[in-house]
């Protein structure tokens, strides 16, 4: 791991700082070999019980009218912006624990799709219609 402190009065101002950190960067991940990617890399929490990034089972509350102790949803978040965080939620109570579930996950996918475009295999693996595709081309 590579780490160095570029200070403000150093460099005259917090941007000039910035701009010399960028170009250390750059310059240290051509020195190692690796390229640039502007690409959001996601990683699974290993608190998350689901699964799937982004989806949660939680209680709700009800509040003052509804039910006591509150019901079972589970929650989709996404982010559609710095600084932005967006949520929905799913009943289990209405549509079951599995169809729950699946529209949530339903939910998500879309929302990634919206944000990122099309969502990455894990670990790089190619869909079944990409894995057909090459293997009709060799």
């Amino acid at each position: 791991m590579h780490s160095k402190f570029f200070s403000d009065a150093r460099f005259g101002d917090k941007d000039q700082g910035l701009q010399e950190a960028i170009k250390y960067r750059n310059e240290l991940e051509i020195k190692l070999g690796k390229p640039r990617s502007e690409r959001t890399v996601v990683q699974v929490s290993p608190r998350n019980r689901s699964g799937v990034i982004g989806v949660r089972r939680r209680r709700k509350s009800s509040g003052r009218k509804g039910r006591p102790g509150g019901y079972e949803v589970y929650e989709v978040t996404w982010s559609p912006g710095p600084g932005k965080m967006k949520r929905t939620s799913v009943s289990i109570e209405k549509y079951g624990e599995e169809e729950a579930f699946r529209r949530a996950c339903e939910i998500r996918r879309q929302k990634e799709e919206e944000i990122y475009g099309k969502p990455m295999q894990p670990n790089g693996a190619e869909t079944q219609e990409q894995e057909e595709k090459a293997q009709a081309s060799e």
